[in-house]
């Protein structure tokens, strides 16, 4: 993960890549990736299937902060805040994207958009490693890995006709194992 952090987190650009450098003059044959232009998809660029595992990963890891960071960073929100940002990622601000170019004038550009997988792992990050809400064969568990300086967060959640109002606290500021959950259901 350090090695990840260290060569493939983009944070100027707000970006995972797959791999870096791209594969551009070589004599090594990856496949397919290196039809795409050095940067684009695959090539250099953020596959945002795999720049969301790593963030499933952090939290796996207990590094709540690590994670949370990294979640918002690649939301399409956070490319699109400015005038110049929205003009550089070219992209809807409220679709997550299966791609982000990652090198030359292309750098920052939003790729393939409405791609449900990508959409979907993100969604799974958020709620079930970050938020940590999880059914597994009909068991409501609550795993939170969360940065330290969340002291609290709720979660509605409805399950067939019931309501849970869930509400975490965090009061010793840990990433995980230390929340007290309180629930009330209707």
């Amino acid at each position: 993960m350090e090695s990840l952090e260290n060569h493939l987190i983009d944070t100027e650009n707000g970006i995972i890549k797959l791999l870096d450098p791209p594969f551009n003059k070589t004599k090594l044959e990856p496949g397919y990736i290196k039809a795409y232009l050095p940067g684009v998809r695959e090539n250099g660029g953020q596959y945002t299937h795999a720049a969301i595992w790593a963030i499933i990963a952090f939290a796996k890891l207990g590094f709540g902060d690590k994670a949370l960071e990294y979640y918002r960073m690649i939301n399409p929100i956070e490319h699109t805040r400015t005038k110049e940002a929205t003009i550089k990622y070219k992209q809807e601000p409220y679709v997550i994207p299966a791609d982000i170019y990652g090198a030359n004038n292309l750098v920052g550009r939003g790729g393939w958009t409405w791609y449900t997988g990508s959409s979907s792992w993100f969604l799974n990050a958020g709620i079930e490693n970050i938020l940590g809400l999880k059914v597994e064969k009909g068991i409501l568990k609550i795993e939170p890995c969360i940065p330290e300086k969340w002291e609290e967060y709720s979660i509605k959640y409805r399950y067939k006709t019931s309501i849970y109002n869930i509400q975490i606290r965090n009061p010793n500021g840990k990433n995980t194992r230390s929340a007290r959950i309180l629930s009330k259901w209707k």
